[in-house]
């Protein structure tokens, strides 16, 4: 029997405690717009021949040292984003309960926001940051506007929420996803904060998750990455703290830990998942590239290749889609391979389609995957 049988026999009979699980995420909020860059423009609209590659976009950059350059975006879509939205987007796809805070809109709720705010518990702390994303075949150039991000404090949370309100969504949470810690300056402090002074006036709850998504942390110093790993590890004390790492997030805390390097081949990721998990003592560390994933987790690593898309319809979310059903794996307590089965599938439905799966149609895609 193969993991992806294995991981449908365990979804088809742990899919229905899913709908009875709370989930409170936060804080980022982004209004996405994807574009593609033109190479080549034919005529109007959509008629032209699309730069595929960062490295040929890079060129063209280079290109105009000392000169200057037209480069042009072409809009496909606006979007609900942010590390946050989108996870808690397709935890409700899958059918948990979602309760979301962050940055969705100073004194009304963003259009962006407006579906997903019928649909889920929403406090919102700030205006929303900005995002174009650039879509290649090898890869995305995700560029921010993000001042409004600065607003996200401990301050700023207990002003708009209070503690009792604060506090009260915690203690009614099965799953408690911090994300997107790179671009919140002041996340390291709302960590701090809720391990010293909110989480321990928080009744306990069997098996809570709190997950972690950094969001490429490259243009963070190894110091202040180093220090928000320690943070990390102090929520062991309140729950289960799942860290999920893409293939760059986890190269760049191996190094940051002190770690050489290791191969992107399935040893390779089994083996930096587990040393990443060792030296921070958390109960799972997830390390997902494009073509496959793995986890280490107290009891030992799994493994499982990905359902790889050559030429995916969209790509920004991906890797928040994973998060998502690994998360909802979890909730349904299922085994490490199986999250990393649901997770996989939930990024793979998504980025062909460009809508977030529910569980059943990661069945239909667990059915079907050749």
């Amino acid at each position: 029997m193969d993991f992806k049988t294995r991981t449908l026999q365990e979804l088809r009979a742990r899919r229905g405690t899913l709908a009875s699980k709370q989930a409170l995420l936060g804080f980022d909020g982004f209004v996405d717009t994807i574009v593609t860059p033109v190479a080549l423009r034919a005529g109007q609209g959509d008629n032209f021949t699309p730069i595929t590659t960062i490295a040929e976009f890079g060129q063209r950059i280079i290109g105009a040292a000392g000169k200057s350059t037209n480069l042009e975006f072409y809009p496909r879509m606006d979007k609900l984003g942010g590390n946050g939205p989108i996870m808690a987007n397709a935890l409700l796809a899958h059918g948990a309960q979602v309760t979301y805070i962050g940055a969705l809109g100073r004194t009304t709720i963003h259009p962006a926001f407006a579906d997903f705010a019928q649909r889920a518990k929403v406090v919102s702390l700030c205006d929303p940051a900005a995002t174009t994303a650039v879509e290649f075949t090898d890869g995305k150039l995700m560029l921010g506007m993000m001042r409004s991000l600065d607003e996200i404090t401990p301050a700023q949370i207990t002003e708009v929420m209070g503690d009792d309100a604060y506090r009260a969504a915690l203690g009614a949470a099965d799953l408690v996803g911090l994300v997107n810690w790179t671009m919140i300056p002041n996340l390291t402090s709302v960590f701090t904060d809720l391990v010293t002074r909110v989480l321990p006036r928080v009744p306990a709850k069997p098996g809570r998750i709190f997950f972690f998504d950094l969001a490429d942390p490259e243009k963070r110093s190894s110091a202040d990455l180093a220090y928000a790993l320690a943070t990390i590890g102090q929520f062991e004390q309140f729950g289960r703290v799942t860290l999920g790492l893409n293939l760059k997030e986890a190269q760049q805390v191996f190094t940051a830990l002190g770690f050489g390097s290791e191969t992107e081949t399935e040893s390779g990721l089994r083996a930096m998942a587990q040393k990443i998990r060792d030296r921070l003592d958390l109960t799972t560390v997830v390390v997902h590239p494009k073509e496959s994933a793995a986890c280490a987790t107290r009891e030992g690593t799994s493994w499982v290749p990905g359902p790889y898309s050559a030429k995916p319809l969209i790509t920004t979310g991906a890797g928040d889609h994973f998060n998502a059903g690994f998360v909802a794996a979890q909730l349904m307590g299922l085994t490490p391979e199986a999250a990393l089965g649901l997770g996989v599938c939930t990024s793979g439905h998504y980025v062909r389609t460009a809508k977030s799966p529910s569980l059943a149609d990661l069945e239909t895609f667990l059915a079907n995957w050749k």
